[in-house]
């Protein structure tokens, strides 16, 4: 296989659009491409927007590259025309002789991200320069092999996202349940008590993670007691993936941060307020600085509705109560004192019975999905190493 000059096989267009274009066709920054996936990020809806900025005109031959960090791995390849930020690079295949998507695919391999990475300049903003860019060497098979290996990855990457569809849609399937169970709690039509959160607490209540001086960045170790940080907490979804670790000894020192099956975990960084329902399946564990713990009284309430009711209703919440804010549930003093709608024990373990099926069907989705993103990896590093 002969390797060419992008150069020789592509040029990087730099068009500026004109203000008519700017106002009128879809805008696409750098936040708009997802990193290491070649696609559009979620929620882009490829609209105009006003900034007073030179952008470049780009349309449905192009590949969209980020040349602002490129160890981000910013490709996409538009279905539309469009105008960008300068920061994107439209790079136009000389048609008869390099396939679009071939190069798309081309950009997104490790070998290439990594010859960006250690190729861009600027200490603060590093940037890929375009007249390195195009001297860089593409393997180029004939025509036809580009198109064939170009239509097994767009294929693959077509199964990649339906996965990830199906998974989003199923994001939404248990707030239509808790509506449809519970109702708007900001409604109140069915008249359920109102009560403070303290008030359905068990005796363990809330805790907040152990701050620095009790836990330093040099007692963790790699086996050993888990430490639950930001990353274990997702929306309604507890994960053991990327744990820190203590060891025994320092564990019954920490013993008050104990987490027991059921407990509800809150962030208190990052994504602040992101809770979940934690079922560890290592024990003991405990939370780590970010985190607050909550323990419920199950009698009262579940944590399955507890968590569910927050990430779903939280501003309803606080419009029942006094001096509540957007960041009530980091703060525990705070929380204690919200007012929730307190629904029958039966009606909530109905909703509980719901969720846990639903896990398990989430599980499997992301298992699907992590397989096709794997299957797109392979074959990815594969055709380049010497076709498919």
């Amino acid at each position: 296989m002969k390797l060419v000059a992008l150069s020789e096989v592509a040029q990087i267009e730099r068009t500026i659009a004109s203000a008519e274009e700017c106002r009128t066709l879809p805008y696409v920054g750098l936040e708009h491409i997802e990193k290491d996936t070649g696609r559009f990020a979620p929620g882009f809806e490829g609209k105009p927007e006003t900034l007073l900025a030179t952008k470049l005109r780009f349309n449905s031959k192009h590949v969209l590259y980020g040349k602002l960090r490129p160890y981000l791995n910013k490709v996409a390849l538009p279905s539309f025309d469009g105008v960008c930020t300068t920061e994107i690079l439209p790079i136009l295949p000389a048609e008869g002789e390099l396939d679009r998507t071939y190069l798309w695919a081309f950009l997104l391999t490790p070998g290439f991200v990594e010859w960006a990475s250690a190729s861009v300049s600027g200490a603060n903003l590093p940037r890929l320069s375009p007249q390195l860019l195009v001297r860089h060497k593409i393997p180029l098979p004939p025509l036809p092999e580009q198109q064939h290996i170009a239509a097994i990855l767009a294929k693959v990457d077509r199964l990649r996202r339906l996965r990830r569809t199906a998974r989003e849609l199923g994001d939404t399937y248990l707030q239509s349940v808790f509506v449809h169970l519970f109702g708007d709690p900001g409604v109140d039509s069915h008249k359920w008590d109102i009560a403070p959160v303290e008030s359905v607490l068990s005796r363990r209540g809330t805790q907040t993670g152990p701050f620095g001086s009790s836990l330093k960045r040099n007692e963790y170790v790699k086996q050993g007691i888990p430490v639950w940080g930001i990353d274990n907490v997702r929306e309604n979804e507890f994960t053991e993936q990327s744990s820190l670790f203590i060891t025994p000894a320092k564990y019954h020192m920490l013993s008050r941060y104990t987490v027991e099956n059921g407990d509800i975990l809150v962030s208190r960084a990052g994504t602040v307020g992101r809770m979940c329902v934690a079922h560890p399946t290592q024990s003991p564990s405990i939370i780590g600085t970010n985190l607050v713990r909550v323990a419920v009284d199950t009698s009262a309430i579940l944590p399955e509705y507890f968590t569910a009711l927050f990430a779903y209703f939280s501003d309803r919440v606080e419009s029942m109560s006094s001096g509540g804010t957007a960041y009530s549930f980091v703060n525990p003093r705070t929380l204690k004192s919200l007012k929730i709608p307190i629904p029958p024990i039966s009606l909530q373990h109905q909703f509980s019975h719901i969720v846990h099926k639903f896990e398990h069907l989430r599980a499997q989705q992301r298992e699907a999905e992590r397989q096709a993103e794997h299957l797109f990896q392979t074959l990815l590093q594969r055709a380049f190493r010497g076709g498919l």
